[in-house]
């Protein structure tokens, strides 16, 4: 379908991974920082990376070859060796782990808490930090809770919606550094959605 004219076209469908092998070369904790920050910052060599991150470049150089293997990160033109950029191959992934399959579900599951795991660390610091940040910025963040009652497939729904306005908005300048305005920072949005409470048993 065409895209209107002075509309942006809608943002590709996220990659789904399936495969386990890749699931299980994902679930690292540098090769998860070396996704990220190419994500936020654009592409960068192995050295350059790896000050972000505060890994060597040997070791950057080595896991970043790995998660090429995979297709998450692909070469970005130009330089030789250690000082070829990289960047990533998609914005974001989605995954399940509810798979038949008994080695794909462990691996997603192995993978589903090391990315959480990360997430909630990052928020952690943010509350311990947050005293340094400027008043707009501790204004502005927020932690809400909102406790709904909905059937699977509206928890499913709401969460596409969700997931389709976050991806779409400001979505340049995720790939556009010149079109973010000069106190923009990264920001990071986590969206969980969950049942509190078991199901009613069913009646015999």
């Amino acid at each position: 379908m065409d895209t209107p004219p002075g509309e942006r076209p809608p943002p590709p469908p996220l990659p789904h991974i399936t495969d386990p092998r890749a699931m299980r070369a994902l679930s690292h904790p540098v090769r998860l920082a070396l996704l990220e920050a190419l994500g936020i910052y654009g592409p960068m060599t192995a050295t350059e990376v790896g000050e972000r991150i505060g890994e060597s470049p040997t070791t950057c150089s080595f896991h970043l070859r790995q998660l090429a293997q995979y297709g998450f990160v692909e070469e970005a033109g130009g330089g030789k060796g250690r000082a070829r950029p990289w960047r990533t191959s998609a914005r974001g992934m989605s995954f399940s782990n509810e798979d038949a399959d008994p080695n794909t579900a462990v691996a997603a599951q192995a993978l589903a808490r090391l990315m959480s795991e990360r997430h909630l660390a990052r928020y952690q610091h943010w509350t311990e930090t947050r005293a340094a940040y400027p008043p707009a910025w501790r204004e502005a963040a927020t932690h809400s809770e909102f406790v709904m009652f909905l059937t699977p497939d509206e928890l499913g729904g709401l969460v596409d919606e969700l997931v389709e306005l976050l991806r779409d908005r400001y979505a340049e300048r995720r790939d556009d550094p010149e079109s973010r305005p000069a106190e923009a920072l990264p920001v990071e949005l986590l969206v969980f959605g969950y049942p509190i409470a078991p199901p009613p048993p069913k009646e015999a």
